[in-house]
């Protein structure tokens, strides 16, 4: 891809994340390009179709997450890594609860996207739970797929009440914490 259109390209998806967490999977496709700085001729020659953009920017969002963890496990302590990353991680959930379930709906669960999505994520959480569980900072009867549920769980329950995930974290930490 030359490089103008990979920075259409890139510009269009940034603008479609911030789109879609704002009004959901349906924001006007037109906004989207607006937003981007391209014309809707543009959005549609990099992506054909709603359902397409949609799956990058899912899958896009996702490898972000998934990158950042082992970006925070590069720079900080197990337990910080851990406590930032789950937080994010709940950020994630709440912004992106539309977009996640508009993808899952449509889409098969052995689909590749799925697969790979799916894949970045445990392994992102595991590079996580094992430091914090290595370094004493969190129980060892906690699995990868456990910390990813917290997370969603709190994620939803707080969607509409986003001020009360900070104290549902904090409680949810004090419980992954080994007893004293």
């Amino acid at each position: 891809m030359r490089a103008d259109a990979r920075r259409n390209y890139e510009r269009i998806i940034t603008s479609a994340q911030e789109a879609f967490a704002e009004q959901g999977p349906d924001a006007p496709l037109e906004e989207i390009a607006r937003r981007a700085g391209v014309g809707i001729g543009t959005l549609y020659r990099h992506f054909p179709s709603r359902e397409v953009l949609v799956e990058t920017v899912y899958r896009s969002s996702i490898e972000q997450l998934s990158a950042r963890a082992h970006e925070l496990l590069e720079t900080h302590s197990a337990a910080v890594a851990f406590e930032t990353w789950l937080r994010e991680q709940v950020q994630w959930v709440m912004d992106n609860r539309s977009l996640a379930t508009t993808m899952k709906a449509g889409m098969d669960k052995g689909s590749p996207t799925f697969t790979l999505c799916r894949t970045l994520i445990t392994d992102a959480a595991a590079a996580l739970l094992h430091a914090a569980q290595d370094s004493g900072d969190i129980r060892h009867d906690i699995e990868p797929r456990d910390l990813l549920r917290f997370g969603h769980g709190i994620g939803v329950a707080c969607e509409t009440v986003p001020e009360a995930a900070g104290r549902m974290l904090d409680v949810t930490l004090d419980g992954m914490r080994p007893p004293k």
